[in-house]
């Protein structure tokens, strides 16, 4: 992949100062910038490398006054970090631009495939799958039976989705994440023994979702596990049987989401948080790293940390409180001793 100058500030609606033929066929770091690498500059405090970087393209912003000559071409825009997350995309979006369909993989003949999409050796799709336009399924990928795939989704290698789940368009799902397999459901039984109880429902995907690697999401025991449109899960997350995550909502690493519990939309959770079920989280919520929630939050738009968790702004006071237990503890004892003395009768000194 090669562009131009002058492509690049089209594509950015930039300002050209430079050279409007010269080249680049990769993306950099400013502090890590060569000849035929772009890059940009957002922070102030890299400005000392755009004055000694060998990049050929330098992304600036408008307001930018130089104080010494640069030797790469600048593009002057609005605002630099947004612009170059344009070029990532860009570049990202023809790096990842694969059709056509590899052997061996295994489509069963009632799939129905849409255009322009990509399949990948060793893929298993099953009966009555449906996978829409512009879909990329990469290698070792298995889509059971009437699984719904969208438009414009992207499913890495070893991503696992079982039968009759649905994605909406523009999903994105990261390798060895599973979708669909069973809640964690189990009777116990007179002899301390467990009986499985069957799940059969599935999962639904909204539009617009991206899930991490090695993310596991559990099928409904009946019904539906959901997760809205625009909701952005990390690596390593555990959502469970019936569990209703609300539209753009992001999760962090290592959380995990008990059975039929509500999170609204737009909340921030925080990573190794743990939740409850059959509970419900307000829309808006914030919930700090390694907190526990034990208890359904009301209040929308607040914050909330620790174990169990609490008002954030009273947590963190409790935490200030917490460092100094130390130093009250032998405030304390000296009060104590001080007491003793003065209580203490004249014939007994």
């Amino acid at each position: 992949m090669q562009f131009t100058a002058q492509q690049v500030a089209i594509l950015l609606n930039g300002t050209l100062e430079g050279d409007p033929g010269v080249t680049v066929n990769q993306l950099a770091k400013i502090e890590e910038g060569i000849q035929g690498s772009l890059t940009f500059l957002a922070n102030p405090k890299y400005e000392a490398y755009l004055y000694n970087t060998m990049a050929s393209i330098v992304v600036i912003s408008n307001d930018l006054e130089l104080t010494q000559p640069v030797i790469p071409t600048l593009i002057r825009v609005k605002d630099p970090y947004s612009s170059f997350s344009v070029l990532l995309e860009k570049y990202n979006t023809i790096k990842l631009d694969k059709k056509g369909i590899e052997q061996p993989s295994y489509i069963h003949p009632s799939a129905k495939v849409g255009k322009e999409v990509y399949i990948g050796a060793f893929a298993y799709i099953g009966q009555n799958v449906v996978v829409g336009d512009n879909s990329k399924v990469y290698p070792h990928v298995y889509l059971g039976d009437n699984v719904q795939v969208g438009d414009n989704c992207t499913l890495f290698s070893g991503v696992k989705v079982y039968s009759d789940c649905v994605l909406g368009n523009n999903v994105i799902v990261h390798s060895s994440a599973v979708i669909g397999s069973d809640g964690f459901g189990f009777a116990p039984q007179k002899d301390g023994t467990y009986t499985k109880v069957s799940q059969i429902g599935n999962v639904v995907i909204g539009d617009d979702v991206e899930i991490g690697s090695n993310t596991s999401i559990d099928r409904a025991t009946i019904g539906s596990t959901l997760i809205r449109s625009g909701v952005k899960l990390d690596n390593l997350i555990q959502v469970a049987h019936n569990v209703e995550i609300g539209a753009n909502t992001v999760i962090a690493s290592q959380t995990g989401v008990s059975g039929s519990a509500k999170v609204g939309e737009n909340s921030v959770i925080g990573g190794q948080v743990g939740i409850v079920g059959h509970i419900n989280i307000a829309k808006g919520s914030q919930i700090q790293a390694k907190s526990g929630i034990n208890r359904s939050i009301e209040e929308e738009g607040k914050k909330w940390a620790g174990a169990p968790a609490t008002n954030y702004t009273n947590h963190m006071r409790a935490q200030v409180v917490l460092q100094r237990l130390p130093e009250l503890e032998r405030k304390i004892e000296e009060l104590q001793r001080r007491i003793q003395e003065l209580t203490q009768l004249p014939e007994q000194k």
